[in-house]
């Protein structure tokens, strides 16, 4: 595994964790307040995780890559919650 991808895989694994999170803990009717709540968890991890790299090289793409990453996955959970509730 290649450094760049061990910067975003924890980025994706945390709007997973975060999905499943809130499938289980939360209201039906609060599903969709908590999901931009993990993405803004998500987006400021993956600025967090990308800037104490401290390497220049490839910020703006692996920075978008694991939002873009974290935004599909809580894309699908939205859907799901949708169907569910």
């Amino acid at each position: 595994m290649t450094w760049q991808l061990a910067s975003i895989l924890p980025v994706w694994a945390l709007a997973i964790i975060g999905s499943v999170v809130i499938g289980l803990f939360s209201m039906p009717g609060q599903y969709f307040v908590w999901v931009p709540i993990v993405f803004a968890a998500a987006i400021l991890s993956a600025f967090t995780i990308q800037l104490a790299i401290r390497r220049k090289e490839g910020f703006v793409t692996r920075v978008m890559t694991s939002t873009g990453g974290a935004l599909v996955v809580l894309v699908v959970s939205t859907a799901i919650f949708a169907v569910a509730s």
